[in-house]
């Protein structure tokens, strides 16, 4: 009789062991997530602009300590709040006529204690893919205020260089590298 209670509780443990430790899924707010990048400007400015329409998936398990992110950006909801938009949209910069979308797929996701510090991926924009590391410099995983559901929040960055993605058109007075700042809401599904 006792071994099969320690049987039964050893069983009862594991089950709930594995439950905790289960990957939760958390979709992207798309009202909430604007990625924006940054370059210098023929060294007289730094200029920002963002992309106004993001979609993807986050996946993370506080327990085992891991994760994975998916990220699709609309290239054509780029918006530079001027009527620079439209020649960033064209054929020199993001050609969005041929390439809708840029995409970011993680391949690791690093840890330092209970939040991820890393996250190591593939980046594709004007068809190029190309490996990054985005470093996160917010994280936040706690229930929404308004919703009550379990949400992320975190803003994590890396500097490029668009000659190494077709778009090097006047490198250098335009800088050639560009900072991009990912800054997320989700909520789990």
């Amino acid at each position: 009789m006792m071994r099969k209670s320690l049987l039964s509780f050893a069983a009862a443990l594991l089950l709930a062991q594995s439950a905790m430790a289960a990957p939760e899924t958390y979709g992207i707010d798309p009202s909430h997530t604007f990625p924006r990048f940054s370059y210098e400007h023929f060294g007289l400015s730094v200029q920002v602009q963002k992309f106004n329409k993001t979609t993807g998936t986050i996946v993370f398990d506080k327990a085992a300590k891991t994760g994975s992110v998916d990220v699709t950006i609309d290239t054509n909801s780029v918006d530079a709040g001027t009527p620079l938009t439209t020649h960033i949209k064209d054929v020199d910069f993001l050609d969005t006529a041929k390439f809708p979308t840029a995409t970011f797929k993680s391949t690791k996701v690093v840890f330092e204690g209970d939040k991820p510090s890393k996250i190591e991926g593939n980046l594709t924009l004007k068809g190029v893919t190309k490996p990054v590391t985005l470093t996160v410099t917010q994280f936040t995983n706690k229930a929404h205020p308004f919703t009550k559901s379990d949400a992320i929040g975190a803003s994590a960055t890396t500097v490029v260089k668009r000659s190494d993605f077709n778009m090097a058109k006047f490198v250098p007075a335009v800088g050639d590298e560009v900072t991009i700042t990912l800054s997320i809401e989700a909520l789990k599904q």
